[in-house]
This record gives C-alpha cells, structure tokens and sequence, in this order.
C-alpha cells in the first residue's frame, strides 16, 4: 500500500486528494477544494492576474502543510485548462514549486481527459455505465469528451467551460437574451469542433464530473446540503438539467446564492456551465447524466501507485 497525493488546478479551483492506494483499491483520506479563480480574466488578457496567483498560492501553502501532515509519499501535480497558453506561466510554475516542492505538470487536453475517464469510471459500478461510456468534463476553461469501454479510445478539449463562457458573454444579472444567444452560438461552435474528433454516436451512457454536473445533479434531487456520497452514482434527465439550466440563467445572484448545495465559488458561474452541460445533452443524444464525484484527481492518484 502506497499513500499518494494528487493536486489538480484548474480554472476555477484548486483541489486535493490524498489517498491509499493498494493494487485496484483507492481508499481517499482527505479530499478537499479551494476556489481560487486562477483563471480570472485569462480569457481576454492572456496572463494570470496577481490576484488570481495569490490565491492559488496561498491554497498551496495550505496543502502542502496537509500532505506533511499525512506523510504523503508520492505527490504529482496536474495544472489544466487556464494554465497552458498563458504568458506569465514561469511565475506560476516557481510559485507552485517553491510551496509545494514539486513543479507542476501543465498537461495536455488528451493527457487531462484519459485521467478523467480512468478516475471516473473506476468509481462508478459498472451497472450504471454501459459501455462504450461517454465521460464529460466540464471545467472552468476547457471541457473534455472522452469515448471507450474500459481504456479511452478517443477524446478532445475545447475551450467552453463555466468560467470562460460567464467571462465572455453572461457579463449581466441575470444575464439577457441576447447574451444567452451569443453563448449558445460559441458552445454550439466547440461542440462542431468536438464531433469531429470523437464520434459519440456510438456511447450507451453519459458520465459528468466536476462542480457543474455535481451541483445540477444536487438540484434536481433536492437535495438539503451538497453531500458527495449522496450526488455520486445519481443521474439527471436531459428535460430536468434543461429545466435547472433555464432557472438558473433566470434567476439573480442573491437567489442563486441561497441554494443551499450551491457552493460560494460556484455562484457566479454555475448558468455557464449549466448551458454547456445541456447542449452536450442535447447534440449528443443522450437522455441523462450520470455523475460522479470521482474524477481526474483519482485518475492521478491511481497513476502515482503504478
């Protein structure tokens, strides 16, 4: 048995699991979250802001004083979507290394979506999942598709993620028509983009991770907290994540923000995603999402044990 720490930072956060790892079995220690909003505003300057890097080191600090506390022996670092075409990368790529102790690896789409697919569908039975599977993951700045059975057997990033499309088009609250058109328009654009690489047609069921499939999922189940254990494994229909999307984009911050699974870094930013998640349902074909709370981080820490 080996305990092993993974670190995924993303767009909109920057979250942490540590876990033993013992051949096929993963079983987490501490798994937690700090919305850092890295990728604040990279969409229209093209570097990281010092405020966005202040808050993902402060986060740093933090974690590293929770994996000297949990003896973690293995540690890998994975950086996505908001980090790979920046200018100022070098500042955050020292800033990580100098907090944490290892640099941080700015991974490929199809590096990030493989990881995806194998820490989601490890940690869902397979009941639930037929195969060939479908795995989305909607981020802050990029989502990924990932097709196969057991092992990918194609996937692709494009750039349409909560973050990226609040940035670029939903600037009001709530946001108008004309706004919510032009969304459309760039999410329907991604999703050409997409079908070209990765023919979906053949996927019997559709697997969602990260904050967004997560806390629709929660929506729609009503449920009275954001609990993990309770939101992994359930599914929403097309017509109800449909219904959630048009909700949230109706509704103002103040309304939002008393949903009570809705998580404070999520508020601002959940109706972008929201619409990204229900075009993927719609030009898919797929009636429901599956969602799991397992994700890149357990495909890390599942890679780190090998």
């Amino acid at each position: 048995m080996m305990r092993v720490g993974a670190i995924d930072c993303g767009t909109n956060s920057i979250r942490l699991l540590v876990a033993d790892v013992d051949g096929a079995e993963l079983s987490p220690i501490d798994r937690r979250m700090i919305v850092v909003r890295l990728g604040e505003g990279v969409d229209r300057t093209g570097a990281f802001s010092d405020a966005a890097l202040g808050r993902t080191f402060a986060a740093c600090e933090e974690y590293a004083a929770v994996l000297d506390e949990l003896g973690v022996e293995r540690l890998r670092f994975v950086a996505t979507s908001a980090s790979r075409d920046v200018t100022n990368r070098d500042a955050f790529v020292d800033g990580v290394r100098d907090r944490i102790g290892v640099e941080p690896e700015v991974i490929s789409g199809d590096q990030e979506a493989a990881l995806s697919f194998h820490g989601a569908v490890a940690g869902l039975p397979a009941r639930l999942i037929a195969a060939p599977r479908l795995v989305v993951d909607i981020g802050g700045g990029s989502t990924e598709f990932v097709l196969g059975d057991e092992v990918p057997t194609a996937s692709v990033s494009v750039n349409i993620g909560c973050v990226r499309m609040t940035e670029r088009h939903l600037r009001s609250d709530p946001p108008t028509p004309e706004q919510i058109s032009a969304t459309e328009a760039d999410i329907a654009e991604a999703l050409d983009r997409a079908a070209g690489v990765v023919d979906w047609s053949s996927a019997r069921s559709l697997v969602g991770v990260a904050g967004t499939v997560t806390t629709i999922v929660a929506l729609v189940h009503g449920l009275p907290a954001y609990d993990p254990a309770e939101i992994h494994g359930r599914s929403a229909s097309a017509r109800e994540v449909a219904e959630w999307t048009d909700r949230l984009l109706a509704m103002p911050r103040a309304e939002r923000a008393g949903l009570p699974v809705m998580h404070p870094g999520r508020i601002d930013v959940i109706g972008g995603g929201a619409m990204v998640l229900r075009a993927i349902l719609r030009r898919t074909g797929q009636d429901r999402v599956v969602a799991s709370e397992t994700d890149i981080l357990d495909g890390v820490a599942r890679a780190l044990a090998v």
